[in-house]
């Protein structure tokens, strides 16, 4: 939006969004974390609530008549507000895309019906849409921008009462309520197991905008955790991270701390939705290299026996932890240049104008 606004300076936008955007004169039709519903029975629960903010949104559609729609990620909300956009006349542009790539292919059909341009954020989507005949625009992660590395990593270890000299282990169990419920157990038996084994080893857990930190204390209970809402200073300083599957794989990519990636869902979501994952990796490192370079614990491989065991590893060879490293260095390289952002909203300001 601030890109955007340097070349359509009287744009007026509404929609589903969070403080940032707002502060951005972005007029909230929702809170974005209204919609941060993860799993499908946990979608059915709030499914009255999701309708509710769809059917709001759509009458301020009416109301505003707008000129674009502008839709991010969210594919089960945003696909079907598509169609019903598209039956308005409204032209749609898809930033950041539907995972189509890893299941659920057959949204394609609908992306094309509905979908005037998608703008991609990794490189291998781009090739997906041209065969499908979707208008596409790689243009590149907005994170190569806004991830950066801490100037002064010790610096923020001694402001969080941690000690330099010692290892530090990451925790990143996720940004939404429930995928941290799911994954927060897992990680709390693994601390424990590694501060038994290990009483060098300190820990920080990255929290998450706009999380209570009050989701963490019952697993955290007497243990040697500090947290911190200085994510990417965290990572910085690392030694190395367990990090939820998810968009900061990619941030612990960016920055080149080694890692082992976990998740679970619920028993019978990830049951129902596995024989539909067409992807070798869950990763994002991995599937951005195309092959396994981080080690991955899913669902009933994710205990607090192999993530401790799999951290030990790391933490013991650090010539695995160097390989790892410039492995994860090659990520930046490949998710394009900086400026993503400037380029996502060119392409929508020649839309909007056209």
């Amino acid at each position: 939006m601030r890109h955007l606004r340097k070349r359509v300076s009287d744009v007026e936008v509404f929609g589903i969004a969070g403080e940032r955007l707002e502060a951005q004169g972005v007029h909230l039709q929702a809170h974005v974390r209204d919609l941060a519903v993860v799993g499908l029975f946990e979608v059915l629960r709030h499914l009255r609530r999701l309708r509710r903010v769809f059917r709001g949104l759509l009458q301020e559609v009416d109301r505003a008549r707008p000129s674009l729609a502008l839709l991010v990620d969210y594919a089960g909300f945003n696909l079907r507000l598509a169609r019903a956009l598209k039956a308005r006349g409204v032209s749609v542009v898809y930033y950041v895309s539907p995972q189509i790539w890893a299941w659920r292919r057959g949204r394609l059909r609908t992306i094309r019906e509905t979908v005037s341009h998608m703008m991609v954020i990794f490189p291998f989507e781009e090739a997906v849409y041209r065969e499908a005949g979707v208008p596409v625009t790689f243009v590149g992660h907005p994170l190569v921008d806004l991830v950066q590395r801490a100037n002064d990593p010790a610096a923020f270890l001694i402001g969080a009462g941690l000690d330099p000299s010692r290892p530090l282990i990451a925790l990143l169990p996720g940004s939404r309520p429930q995928e941290v419920r799911h994954n927060i157990g897992p990680l709390a038996g693994a601390v424990r197991l590694l501060a038994a084994r290990r009483p060098e080893l300190q820990f920080a857990l990255a929290v998450a905008a706009g999380l209570d930190r009050g989701i963490f204390a019952a697993a955290l209970a007497g243990l040697p955790v500090t947290l911190t809402e200085k994510t990417h200073a965290l990572m910085s300083a690392a030694t190395l991270g367990l990090v939820a599957s998810g968009t900061a794989t990619v941030e612990a990519a960016l920055l080149e701390m080694p890692m082992v990636v976990v998740y679970r869902l619920s028993r019978l979501t990830y049951t129902l939705g596995r024989p539909f994952v067409r992807v070798p990796h869950y990763a994002m490192a991995n599937l951005i290299v195309g092959r396994r370079v981080v080690e991955e614990l899913i669902q009933t491989d994710f205990t607090p026996e192999t993530v401790a065991t799999s951290a030990l590893a790391l933490l013991d060879d650090p010539e695995a932890r160097a390989a790892l490293r410039s492995e994860l260095a090659g990520i930046r390289h490949r998710l394009g240049s900086s400026g993503a952002s400037d380029r996502a909203a060119a392409l929508v300001a020649d839309l909007f104008q056209g």
